[in-house]
């Protein structure tokens, strides 16, 4: 065939040749059917990508933003150590902590026992965290929260606390064996807000006035500073007792960090407050593979450290017959306990660790220092764990803890230059001496 192909140009008319359609060679065409094919799949790939990627990251509403939160590399911890240490990124959470799984999952439970109402008071005895992440998650189930927070708990989570719209009583830290310690107010106050309740139902079907009766004032009138007037009853969470705790780390973070790390891990460690945290991580990641380590960090004065390493419940301190405030003395907060919470009792340990707070406040600096980390205490504190486990089980290892959360609700007390330089902790090192790392 003698055909030619010509371009058309506007200026200088039939111009150019191309070779005949029949010339072409079966090869030629091969490549740019294979061209058209590689570049027709790049796209639908790209574009399915970007689809999955908007229902991935599409949530519907603050609940569902709780959990799936980032596994890091802890770089600099990492690099001194030889292991591949790992922070599961809690701070993350709506709420700013690991605390927030807990709050949904004891919410979700209650509400489907129905325990709880919606126009319901949840209760709850906390250092701050958990009460936030209650206050954080109680609105989108149309529930209030009623905190009683030790008075010596960092004023900022008070604060937040408010903020988030939270009634809060502020009590000075007693013995829990005391009435008045504030996880014993907090389970008072659930119980009062259901007799309120039952007392306002009564009134209303009896289409009475809610303050008097025959010109009496009923009980429920005292509490009106209290709780409101459409009070539908009070749950008291229960944080320490309450194994929805536990079941939310082990439906949850655990399986999360399975994933995160395609079952590659030797060790896992972190503190105890509740001991939901570290009892469900390591209950679920021991069914998985029992080869891997649980450890248990621990702060001064907690008997944890003891109980898990020599079978007995008690501190130096104690035996001693001191007793320190809280009944312990640290300036870590949500960690260290001195009983066997039933959240605790599930955990399946393989040692513990312990750690001081010296090394919190130094751990705490050299992260924000070498990796831009800012965590708080108990953070802090799980990354001690996770270098005093790196240490002793050599390099080489995979090894996760939890960054609970953020320093920003730590400001007044464990980052503030005056108050630790009152205790004697005024930060010093320039490394990792503090742990032995030269």
């Amino acid at each position: 065939m003698g055909w030619e192909w010509r371009l058309w140009s506007r200026e200088r008319g039939w111009k150019g040749k191309m070779a005949p359609v029949a010339a072409r060679s079966a090869g030629a065409v091969g490549v740019g059917v294979a061209i058209f094919i590689s570049v027709a799949l790049t796209t639908y790939l790209i574009c399915d990508r970007r689809s999955k990627k908007k229902s991935i990251s599409m949530k519907n509403g603050v609940v569902e933003a709780i959990g799936n939160t980032p596994l890091i590399r802890i770089n600099s911890l990492s690099a001194a150590t030889g292991c591949q240490i790992l922070g599961k990124c809690e701070f993350l959470n709506p709420g700013g902590s690991v605390k927030d799984r807990v709050a949904l999952q004891i919410i979700q439970e209650a509400l489907e026992s129905g325990q709880l109402r919606p126009g319901g008071i949840v209760t709850e005895g906390s250092a701050g965290s958990t009460a936030i992440s209650i206050a954080t998650v109680a609105p989108a189930y149309g529930c209030k929260t009623h905190v009683v927070i030790p008075d010596d708990a960092a004023i900022e989570k008070s604060q937040i606390l408010e903020a988030l719209g939270a009634t809060v009583e502020r009590v000075r830290p007693v013995s829990i064996t005391h009435k008045d310690h504030f996880v014993n107010i907090a389970r008072r106050r659930a119980s009062e807000a259901n007799e309120f309740a039952l007392k306002q139902r009564n009134l209303h079907l009896n289409d009475k006035d809610t303050a008097k009766i025959n010109g009496y004032e009923s009980d429920g009138y005292h509490y009106s500073s209290l709780f409101p007037s459409d009070c539908q009853g009070g749950f008291f969470a229960d944080q320490f007792e309450n194994i929805a705790n536990f079941r939310a780390h082990y439906q949850g973070t655990g399986p999360e960090i399975w994933e995160q790390t395609n079952g590659k891990l030797d060790a896992f460690v972190a503190a105890a407050g509740t001991g939901g945290t570290v009892a469900g991580v390591s209950t679920f990641l021991q069914e998985k593979n029992p080869e891997i380590k649980c450890f248990l960090v621990d702060p001064p004065g907690s008997g944890l450290y003891n109980k898990v390493t020599r079978g007995v419940m008690y501190t130096k301190e104690e035996a001693e017959g001191k007793r320190l405030k809280n009944p312990f003395d640290t300036i870590t907060e949500g960690i260290g306990i001195n009983r066997i919470t039933k959240n605790f009792a599930m955990a399946k340990l393989n040692g513990a660790f312990r750690g001081t707070d010296r090394e919190a406040v130094e751990m705490a600096r050299f992260l924000l220092k070498n990796d831009g980390l800012f965590l708080g205490s108990s953070s802090a504190m799980n990354c001690v764990g996770a270098v005093r486990v790196a240490q002793a089980i050599g390099p080489g290892h995979t090894i996760v803890t939890i960054l609970c959360d953020s320093g920003m609700r730590h400001l007044s007390k464990f980052y503030n230059v005056g108050y630790l330089s009152e205790l004697g902790l005024t930060p010093k090192a320039a490394g990792l001496e503090f742990l032995g790392i030269e």
